[in-house]
């Protein structure tokens, strides 16, 4: 998965989650343009700690333990 596949997928999740934000602050009411610029950082933000979170466990290959069909094994004493 190279640079592209990370790229376009923070693009995704901070354009989808813009979305989200922005219809929040039309719905209370108090859409200004603080709050719009204020929703564009939250997502930004909020979408580099997710992506950025699943590009480390991607690099370390940490398997996910939902994901995993293997159990744990229990130490034995």
């Amino acid at each position: 998965m190279g640079a592209g596949f990370w790229i376009s997928r923070y693009l995704l999740a901070s354009s989808i989650l813009f979305i989200i934000l922005t219809v929040v602050e039309y719905s209370k009411g108090s859409a200004s343009q603080a709050d719009i610029l204020s929703a564009l950082a939250w997502s930004l933000v909020a979408s580099a700690i997710f992506i950025g979170s699943k590009y480390w466990r991607y690099r370390k290959a940490v398997a996910c333990a939902t994901c995993s069909e293997d159990k744990p094994k229990a130490k034995s004493r």
